[in-house]
């Protein structure tokens, strides 16, 4: 079975691979496809349904695409929907953390959450996974692992950031990670 992952981010495809190993996973450079995909909703959910359905639609294509955020109880849900370019539209990862530290210093809730949907689009057919992981946010960056906010937070648990995780630690216990798995069970179910 091949799926296309509606993402260029080599991070996200690598975890794909990883967790779906029986399936041909191509990134959309791989697949020859350069369209900018839309990200035109308030909601990580639409975000995730949004660009699967582009890339169906227009291809024709069995996909699926994932939608992220960072939930920070004390910033009000913030960096959210937001959270690639939570630090400007030039969605850097070192600026992103950067601003998130600066925004909770001195603030002692450092509660937090990862959220990730997953729409896959098989035949026509929309199916939607959830993943979730709840930790904090740490007062500095540690590790070298990972993408994203890996440096800074802390999974419930754990006394160490994400980033200084095994990308198989991670992957058992990540908002993606449990989302894939919750996908790869789903195919499972219908054959490959």
């Amino acid at each position: 079975m091949q799926l296309i992952f509606a993402t260029n981010n080599s991070n996200k495809l690598r975890e794909a691979q990883q967790i779906l190993p029986g399936v041909q996973i191509l990134g959309l450079e791989d697949a020859g496809i350069h369209d900018e995909l839309p990200e035109t909703h308030e909601t990580i959910l639409e975000n995730s349904k949004e660009k699967a359905e582009y890339l169906y639609n227009k291809y024709h294509i069995n996909c699926f695409s994932d939608d992220t955020g960072l939930e920070v109880e004390a910033l009000n849900g913030a960096p959210g929907v937001y959270s690639a370019r939570f630090a400007g539209p030039q969605k850097n990862s070192d600026d992103n953390n950067s601003l998130l530290l600066q925004k909770l210093q001195g603030v002692e809730n450092r509660k937090a959450r990862f959220v990730t949907y997953i729409t896959l689009i098989i035949n026509g057919e929309e199916h939607i996974f959830e993943g979730e992981m709840r930790g904090s946010i740490l007062p500095f960056r540690t590790g070298n692992g990972g993408f994203g906010y890996d440096p800074v937070f802390c999974p419930e648990g754990y006394d160490k950031s994400v980033a200084e995780l095994s990308p198989e630690a991670k992957n058992k216990i990540s908002h993606r990670g449990r989302s894939l798995q919750k996908m790869a069970e789903y195919l499972g179910t219908i054959g490959k």
